[in-house]
């Protein structure tokens, strides 16, 4: 087990996942502390492997969702194989997975299977385990696609739905699903045993939606006035060099931003507050036009000071590889270099959260296929039938 000094210091989570919901989750984990090994089929391993950029099965993907842990190749299509799973279960905090509901129990590794009074084992699907779309495979399109992104994301004039052009589903799940894991293990801290933790990317993503794209369904009997969300009209500023966008939300910020502009009329009673620039939306955008007309003769740098100067809250739009030379980023060190053994040189963002007294950090690179599969099975019991399982492919 590796020392660390992270709040999760000593929680071993055993993670059966793959893709991106269970994996980042339990990315996460390892940074704050946790011990993880991975289980992967040997041969092909997470199709994670195989995603998008990638040098000889180590992908970005995978390296992003799987630094810092153990991995063992374990064929769970063979009672050896699934016999491991439950040596390693019986000395985990915590289980993952994400497969389809049933999977798991066809296997042998359900909650049931592997239950016992302080396990914390969490099952992440794409519909949950009730209900007609229970057994429904699921994917990141399709899941912003039912829970109303593609909706909230379309085009206004021409109603086409757009997905968000990343797997935000998928993100938002595995965040839903770390914060519910260490409720999970605070629970268990206040002696009220382990548990069954159900999470579906639905449930995940429509909570996630609800929170600023679904006014009119929360509230009922209000006016109908938001059918989406109230920053779906925001747009950038095109610079001379550039561009950026500005959040004008207060009155003190509209205000300012037409200052920054040169651009008079703020003062019009028709919008002195957001309800009103809201109700008389027209005019407010025709100030924003006058603004981004003379935002378009300006440079990058000059626009920005002018807006900071009247304390608007404004930023440029970087793409990821500008991010990089931000002089924020430089200064805070919120970008990490290091090299991988397999890739070369690697690139990721620190772990978000900052701990004054237990600093979570990235973990190791992540591994190749079956790299620590010796070692785990030492821990299990199991060194002196490595050579054994590994010729009848038990194991890689």
């Amino acid at each position: 087990m590796m020392a660390t000094s992270g709040p999760l210091a000593g929680i071993r989570v055993l993670d059966l996942s793959m893709v991106a919901t269970g994996p980042y989750a339990v990315a996460l984990l390892g940074d704050q502390g946790a011990d993880v090994v991975k289980v992967e089929r040997p041969g092909f391993g997470d199709i994670a492997r195989w995603v998008g950029t990638q040098m000889n099965g180590i992908s970005a993907l995978y390296q992003i969702c799987n630094r810092g842990k153990r991995c063992i190749a374990v064929n769970l299509d063979v009672a050896a194989g699934r016999d491991i799973v439950r040596r390693l279960a019986a000395r985990s905090d915590v289980v993952v997975q994400n497969w389809r509901p049933g999977v798991a129990e066809r296997l042998g590794v359900g909650y049931e299977d592997l239950r016992r009074d302080d396990l914390i084992y969490v099952s992440i699907s794409g519909f949950g385990d009730e209900g007609p779309y229970a057994g429904k495979g699921a994917y990141d399109t399709v899941i912003q696609a039912y829970a109303g992104v593609a909706v909230n994301e379309a085009d206004p004039k021409v109603g086409t739905p757009r997905f968000a052009r990343q797997v935000l589903a998928d993100k938002v799940t595995a965040l839903t699903a770390a914060q519910a894991i260490t409720a999970a293990l605070f629970a268990r801290e206040r002696g009220r045993g382990g548990q069954h933790v159900r999470l579906s990317m639905l449930d995940a993503m429509v909570s996630f939606t609800w929170v600023d794209a679904a006014g009119n369904e929360v509230l009922r009997d209000g006016d109908g006035s938001q059918p989406g969300s109230f920053s779906a009209e925001a747009r950038p500023f095109r610079f001379l060099d550039g561009w950026g966008v500005a959040t004008p939300t207060s009155d003190a910020d509209f205000a300012g931003m037409c200052r920054a502009f040169d651009v008079d009329g703020s003062d019009d009673p028709r919008i002195a507050t957001p309800a009103l620039r809201q109700r008389n939306f027209e005019v407010a955008r025709a100030l924003f036009e006058r603004c981004c007309e003379a935002a378009a003769r300006m440079t990058t740098a000059e626009a920005m000071a002018r807006m900071e100067a009247e304390r608007v809250p404004c930023g440029v739009v970087l793409s990821p590889a500008q991010l990089a030379d931000d002089p924020h980023v430089r200064a805070i060190g919120l970008l990490v270099d290091s090299v991988h053994p397999v890739v070369g040189r690697i690139r990721q963002p620190r772990h978000p959260a900052r701990f004054d007294e237990t600093p979570a950090t990235l973990g190791a690179p992540a591994p190749g296929l079956g790299a620590h599969t010796d070692m785990i099975l030492d821990e299990i019991g199991l060194g002196e039938h490595t050579h054994e399982l590994r010729a009848a492919g038990v194991v890689a």
